[in-house]
């Protein structure tokens, strides 16, 4: 049997901690007066923690240091983190690890290529770690999506050539960062929003399995 690389981003995808980081952003926009709502929430998916505090801070308008913003970086983390302590395998979204122990079975490479810092404890907290041969996060790259550069370092890390890799991703800018990458996309989430990816489900319990083994074989 062919072998193929599965990288997996992390929010929306493997876990819905999109909540999370979304209170927490709007905790720090309430004391700087800034409105955020849910919509809003929509710009920082894939974005780095750097980025989307910009993000909130242009929606408000808002000028500040590199103090200030270090500070606001550090708090939103702090309180992201709060919500995590609690984590169990019940906030894996449904399909996935089934999904995950059809590609061990088949003896595939499997990795995470996520932006987030905090993907290691995340994976630790809901007890799936031992199914990821590879972990490439917020730490270990310089260039936020829709730069390839997470999924690239993952399927290097693996031993695979870009086009062997398939990639599962819920936000546009990873879609766009597997296209760009030269790597099959599978967008995980509304087909009105991914549909750049090459290939679209709402989550894995619509994946067959037969798609993912004709995947590997091709």
């Amino acid at each position: 049997m062919n072998k193929k690389a599965f990288i997996f981003d992390l929010d929306g995808v493997i876990v819905d901690t999109a909540r999370y980081h979304y209170l927490a952003w709007q905790k720090i926009a309430a004391e700087l007066n800034i409105n955020f709502t849910l919509e809003h929430n929509e710009l920082l998916k894939g974005v780095s923690r750097v980025r989307s505090l910009d993000i909130i801070l242009e929606l408000g308008k808002v000028e500040a240091s590199q103090e200030d913003k270090n500070r606001w970086l550090v708090q939103k983390n702090a309180e992201y983190l709060s919500y995590l302590v609690d984590m169990d395998q019940s906030e894996v979204l449904p399909g996935v690890i089934g999904m995950l122990k059809f590609l061990k079975e088949k003896n595939q490479a499997i990795a995470l290529g996520s932006a987030s810092k905090n993907a290691r404890p995340i994976l630790e907290k809901t007890g799936i770690m031992q199914y990821f041969d590879v972990i490439v996060d917020g730490n270990d790259v310089t260039n936020a999506k829709p730069d390839p550069e997470v999924f690239l370092i993952a399927a290097k890390l693996l031993g695979a050539k870009p086009e062997d890799a398939i990639v599962f991703e819920d936000s546009v800018a990873g879609v766009q960062a597997a296209n760009i990458g030269n790597m099959t996309s599978i967008g995980i989430g509304e087909e009105t929003t991914l549909y750049e990816a090459k290939y679209i489900y709402s989550d894995f319990t619509h994946i067959d399995m037969s798609f993912i083994e004709g995947l590997i074989n091709r």
